[in-house]
């Protein structure tokens, strides 16, 4: 394990990229804390006694360490010297993502604390170390199987079982130094509105300054599109907006995901840059009309595919950037236009290939499992952590013109009657947050099962009946607004009335198709020969899926009340064999037949 080649060397956060960075990615230090007990035994202040490979877990093939059973804590080490170029910078220590409770140490002092094991979080190293200077920078991720956390299809017992899959525990996102001046720009928040050809951009600065101003610079390539400045000293976020002429307006879309390089900058009083970044932004529209969902006014069926985000080799981690670009043109190859990214938060730089290529998502929490009581048997149990990690969710990608909706929750388990429950008031907190965080999109209070707040913007359900026909009468109610819902299985009602909103099936299909394991049933005239699962009765052979395929995409597709669907799903999950592709991304059907199925004319499209 060297370090001659960093894993993961591109920028982590496209959309707001300065010059002066370090990728941290290679070979740290590592050991296993088995009983969490290291720092009573003195991990913090000692060499470690195994290396691993960062971003990638340690359970996963590509660390290094490849361990697979649970982990209470572990820990991280590893010295870096600050470039000596960087005097007269704030250094700034980043983390994609850590699951799941981190604490972090540079030279003996503790620079930050977080919990979460989905979202980003910053260290500022201002006066513990400088540039030039060695910087020995400590992690413990703590991941206990007891804490009822948020962990998406993370296993909570030893083996992959059912839809459950291997855990992720410590580092799995890409670990970067970044040096900015005192007075800098943080996250951008860039608002389209397409309505005016415009696009606010609000400019959240660390302080302010008397004569400070900001500027910011849309452009085409090389070609000036449109320029603002504002005054940077009233406010702490200071914002502008740019005007795009009518014959430079290119709206983002599936056919068309163009994309304007944003230049910002702060100026001081005499106009010498004090601190620039470069980012991009799309001009789009998304808004509700009955029950159709447009894009920039235009109906458009959404034809998703659940994505988990999995990898054989690296697990929640992909393996390289390329990776990313893959599963999305996969998906595209097949006829599917988005994805719902399902159960977990996706690596941004993934959200940024969705940008460019066109690809629509909606954005998702990993919560899986949650129920109301929640006991030590449950997969989750909801808390204000939830929030938390949601609102530091939506500060990440509310830039992205890709993401077109969003969805905090997914099958939640509530009767309508129960008593209120801290999962009542967490499926509240969230919803109200996210549209309080961002109104342009619509939000799905959770997808499938209980749906407990009545002004949510989109209604849906979840079906994984096998046969078309049975799959047709199912849905027919929508016409007269009595749309399929998911029940208790004693037959309660888990959700309020619908009230006609935008309605889709969420999660459908999921076929059952290993051609392996149907040769040695057709062999062993019918013995029990399943290692695998999937939805319903499998398939016996490749022609049977086609059929069905087609028949359940159909119900959906001539449902002239239906906005979209999404398929279950994009590949095999370890035990999971309901893929359009196999876990290693082989081909398992006929593409060609796959996407013609999709592509012809929704009814909703013909509206």
């Amino acid at each position: 394990m060297t370090d001659s080649v960093i894993p993961k060397p591109e920028h982590p956060r496209p959309q707001l990229v300065r010059d002066k960075w370090m990728n941290l990615n290679g070979t740290w230090g590592f050991e296993i804390d088995a009983g969490d007990s290291g720092w009573e035994r003195g991990l913090a202040t000692r060499e470690l006694n195994r290396k691993i490979l960062v971003p990638f877990a340690p359970e996963s093939t590509l660390s290094g360490v490849e361990h697979v059973d649970f982990m209470e804590a572990v820990w991280y080490r590893r010295t870096v010297t600050i470039p000596e170029d960087w005097a007269g910078h704030n250094v700034l220590l980043h983390f994609g993502a850590v699951d799941h409770d981190a604490t972090i140490w540079v030279n003996g002092v503790e620079v930050a604390r977080h919990r979460g094991g989905f979202t980003p979080f910053t260290a500022d190293l201002g006066g513990v170390v400088e540039p030039g200077a060695d910087a020995v920078v400590v992690v413990r991720a703590r991941d206990s199987r007891h804490e009822m956390q948020a962990r998406g299809k993370q296993a909570t017992w030893y083996n992959n079982t059912h839809c459950q899959y291997t855990r992720t525990t410590g580092i799995w996102q890409t670990v970067w130094l970044e040096a900015v001046p005192d007075v800098h720009i943080k996250r951008l928040r860039v608002t389209p509105n397409l309505a005016d050809s415009s696009l606010t951009v609000e400019i959240p600065l660390s302080r302010n300054h008397q004569g400070h101003t900001v500027a910011a610079t849309l452009r085409a390539g090389t070609d000036s599109v449109a320029e603002a400045k504002v005054r940077a000293d009233l406010d702490l976020a200071p914002s502008l907006r740019l005007v795009i002429p009518a014959e430079k307006l290119r709206p983002w879309s599936p056919e068309d995901p163009f994309l304007y390089d944003l230049d910002v900058a702060i100026k001081d009083a005499s106009g010498d840059t004090v601190d620039e970044v470069s980012s991009y932004a799309a001009i789009r529209s998304v808004a509700l009309d009955g029950k159709v969902v447009r894009i920039n006014g235009e109906a458009v069926f959404q034809r998703l595919v659940l994505d988990q985000g999995y990898w054989p080799e690296s697990l929640m981690t992909s393996p390289d950037d390329g990776a990313l670009v893959k599963d999305i043109e996969l998906s595209m190859a097949a006829g599917f236009n988005g994805a719902r990214l399902h159960q977990k938060v996706f690596e941004e730089r993934f959200l940024f290939h969705a940008d460019r290529l066109g690809y629509l998502v909606w954005g998702e929490f990993g919560d899986w499992g949650v129920s109301g009581g929640g006991t030590i048997g449950h997969n989750q149990k909801p808390t204000a952590s939830f929030v938390a990690q949601w609102l530091e969710v939506l500060q990440r990608d509310y830039n992205h013109p890709s993401i077109i909706g969003w969805c905090p929750l997914n099958e939640t388990h509530q009767h309508l009657h129960d008593r209120i429950t801290v999962l009542d008031d967490v499926t509240q907190a969230m919803f109200l947050a996210t549209k309080l965080a961002d109104p342009t999109r619509p939000v799905i209070d959770a997808s499938g099962y209980s749906h407990r707040v009545r002004e949510t913007d989109i209604y849906d359900s979840h079906s994984y009946e096998q046969d078309p026909d049975k799959f047709r009468l199912e849905q027919e109610g929508l016409a007269e607004g009595k749309p399929f819902l998911n029940r208790a299985h004693d037959g309660v009602d888990y959700s309020v009335p619908y009230n006609g909103q935008p309605f889709f099936v969420s999660e459908f299909g999921g076929i059952w198709w290993n051609e392996a394991e149907a040769k040695q049933a057709a062999e062993a005239a019918g013995a029990d020969v399943e290692s695998s699962w999937g939805y319903g009765q499998r398939v016996a052979t490749e022609e049977e899926f086609y059929e069905r395929f087609e028949g359940l995409c159909n119900v959906l597709l001539d449902n002239p009340d239906m906005f979209g669907y999404c398929y279950t799903q994009l590949t095999d999950v370890f035990q999971e064999k309901n893929g359009i592709f196999t876990f290693d991304r082989g081909e398992k059907f006929d593409l060609g037949r796959i996407r013609a199925i999709q592509q012809r004319q929704a009814a909703i499209e013909r509206g």
